[in-house]
């Protein structure tokens, strides 16, 4: 890498990994041209590439000399007001610079909501004089985190905290009266997410749903195999949902199927991986024309995709 101290007019990319996956996000960076590593941050030269493993995405990165811990905060707050400290050394220092800045004071969102619209920034103290900083940065959230007002009663499960995520990620819900498909849905946890929104869900599983849950108005239970069941004979529907246990060849296979039978507008998968990350499914996933792969903070060892209608 090139002597941090000095400031580099060649933009830089930063991905902040997801928590627990710096491997997974270094397969996809493959020949990326890697400036530095830090913690789960990587830094590459060039512009930012579509990476499903980053929480986080700092577009136009800049290292930035500082004179003082002043200086630094200074700096930041003559770009814009919301500036996010990842910290990667120099600790006592770089809280020194955040004590300067206006304090994030970010509140858990309830569901629905619309995601933060001011700018946030991300920044790190490199060395004792030099910042790495980006005023913008893929997601409205400090580091990626999204947390929710949480329903500790109604859920069957906190399941349904990937689906909130998910479409607050996408910004769109599936509204009153929109016909839902709910695959692999027991124990409930995401029909209840969209049975509460209003819409029509029909929940498939050949395990039950909790009864309360498959009580709940607008609901149609099909106590059958996500795989088995043949499109034509559910007919279209606003929404397909699949938080189905599964490897991801056999859900690629499945949306394939809904996809070439034309009958879902809008689609919404977890793609689960049991034991090594299968990162070949995953490129094809993400291949799939006007389609969006991420990884939430909600997920685990999974990703989740989505298709969305124009």
């Amino acid at each position: 890498m090139n002597d941090a101290s000095e400031s580099t007019p060649v933009p830089l990319t930063a991905y902040l990994a997801a928590d627990g996956f710096m491997e997974q996000l270094r397969v996809e960076l493959d020949d990326a041209p890697i400036e530095a590593v830090r913690e789960r941050l990587v830094v590459t030269r060039g512009p930012a590439r579509p990476c499903a493993w980053a929480a986080n995405v700092w577009h136009d990165a800049r290292f930035l000399p500082i004179a003082s811990i002043g200086d630094g905060a200074r700096q930041l707050r003559a770009v814009q007001r919301n500036w996010a400290l990842y910290p990667t050394g120099h600790f006592r220092r770089a809280s020194l610079i955040e004590s300067k800045l206006p304090p994030l004071k970010p509140k858990p969102l309830p569901f629905p909501a619309a995601v933060p619209s001011a700018p946030l920034g991300s920044w790190t103290l490199w060395e004792p004089e030099v910042m790495l900083a980006a005023a913008r940065c893929s997601s409205p959230f400090r580091h990626g985190e999204v947390t929710f007002v949480e329903d500790r009663e109604g859920p069957p499960s906190r399941a349904y905290l990937k689906l909130w995520e998910a479409l607050t990620r996408i910004g769109r819900l599936p509204q009153p009266g929109e016909r839902c498909l709910d695959l692999g849905a027991s124990p409930g946890g995401w029909t209840w997410v969209l049975a509460g929104l209003g819409a029509r869900v029909i929940a498939v599983d050949k395990a039950p749903l909790e009864p309360r849950i498959a009580a709940m108005a607008g609901v149609e239970i099909r106590a059958e195999s996500a795989f088995g069941l043949e499109p034509a004979t559910i007919g279209p529907v606003d929404w397909l949902f699949s938080d189905v246990i599964c490897y991801p060849a056999r859900l690629l296979a499945l949306v394939q199927r809904w996809r070439d039978a034309g009958l879902a507008r809008n689609m919404v998968c977890t793609i689960k991986f049991q034991g090594a990350t299968d990162h070949e499914s995953a490129r094809a996933f993400a291949a799939i024309p006007g389609s969006t792969l991420m990884h939430l903070h909600h997920n685990k060892h999974e990703l989740t995709w989505a298709l969305l209608s124009p």
